[in-house]
């Protein structure tokens, strides 16, 4: 695995293929953490250079609970994993939960692999390409039979979905996040500026804005967004008036292709930060009354996170003037218009 692709080389002098190692990496190896002679047996003819399966410290290298589940819908099926797999495998792997379930789910069942589903296992190969120790047998983390132990598992998961009878849960992966390591600093305060609270406007949108072509720009004072990340709500709303009502609509998040979202701090070491809402005008926008929002989350020296939300002024979105130009006046200016071309044509 440390050799790299064959496209993408990797460093020092590791070399696909090779499955004897070197005399100054298995020190490297020994001064970390050296594999017993069962691991090593166990994953030959790979030559073991990082022991992860018991290096844990700050937490697990690499996971020992890993999840597996199918999703059926008619005769179409999706067997989620959570390793990339090679072709060969992938194939061995469908074929085997094909053989199992039989007719059972239709005569033209698909199956199709999802991976990298819930964690990431590494690789996973067949037999014989472990046993060439590329890159992908390299990255093969349990060992030679990692391919035949998949297969056993997803086709006892086929088979008790056939049958109809239920699968104990297993162990549960262990929650690694409240240890995770991080070298990025914690926010330590954040502080609006003189005279302008959190989600105060500093730069206003413009009054009127052209739908396809015009952008509605707004700066709010803010705070850092690592404070919350916002994964279920939005750092900034678009909103449009209902007509005849005074309720307003959320029309565009931060999801929305249109948005944009600029989050920045006058000052390197400064507490105060601002946020730039831009919303790009898209062509089928409905004319009307809307106005920016942003919501934000500001953490005081003293205390918790505590939530924050400011909005612009209303602004209009308007039509583009030929729009207006090729849309049908009102009946009493058509009779007007023809009144005015009588009389000139007499004149």
């Amino acid at each position: 695995f440390a050799a790299g692709t064959t496209d993408g080389p990797g460093a020092f002098d590791f070399t696909q293929g090779d499955t004897n190692g070197t005399a100054f990496w298995r020190a490297v190896r020994a001064f970390l953490h050296a594999p017993t002679a069962e691991q090593e047996a166990c994953h030959s003819p790979k030559p073991i250079l990082l022991d992860v399966g018991h290096m844990q410290t700050p937490y697990d290298w690499a996971p020992s609970i890993v999840e597996i589940s199918i999703l059926r819908a008619g005769s179409f099926a999706i067997l989620c994993v959570p390793a990339e797999f090679t072709t060969m495998a992938g194939r061995r792997l469908r074929r085997a939960v094909a053989d199992e379930v039989g007719q059972a789910w239709g005569p033209d069942l698909q199956l199709v692999i999802a991976g990298l589903t819930n964690t990431y296992a590494s690789y996973v190969t067949t037999f014989e390409e472990y046993a060439q120790q590329r890159y992908e047998g390299g990255f093969t983390l349990f060992g030679p039979s990692t391919l035949d132990a998949y297969i056993q598992e997803f086709k006892a998961l086929a088979r008790a979905m056939v049958d109809g009878t239920e699968t104990p849960p297993g162990p549960a992966p262990p929650d690694l996040v409240p240890r995770q390591w991080s070298l990025l600093p914690p926010v330590v305060v954040d502080a609006p500026g003189w005279g302008t609270p959190f989600g105060g406007v500093l730069e206003d949108v413009q009054p009127q804005v052209v739908r396809g072509k015009g952008v509605a720009r707004a700066l709010f004072q803010s705070a850092c967004p690592r404070n919350e990340l916002r994964t279920e709500s939005s750092f900034l709303t678009v909103e449009r008036r209902a007509p005849g009502s005074s309720e307003w609509v959320a029309v565009a998040t931060d999801d929305a292709w249109e948005t944009r979202f600029r989050w920045t701090r006058p000052e390197t070491l400064s507490p105060t930060s601002h946020a730039e809402i831009e919303w790009v005008v898209p062509a089928d926008a409905e004319p009307g009354v809307y106005r920016l929002g942003h919501a934000g989350d500001h953490k005081p020296l003293f205390g918790g996170v505590q939530p924050f939300q400011g909005y612009s002024s209303e602004f209009q979105v308007l039509p583009e003037p030929d729009e207006t130009k090729n849309q049908p006046g009102h009946w009493w200016q058509e009779v007007v218009n023809s009144v005015y071309s009588v009389f000139s044509w007499r004149g």
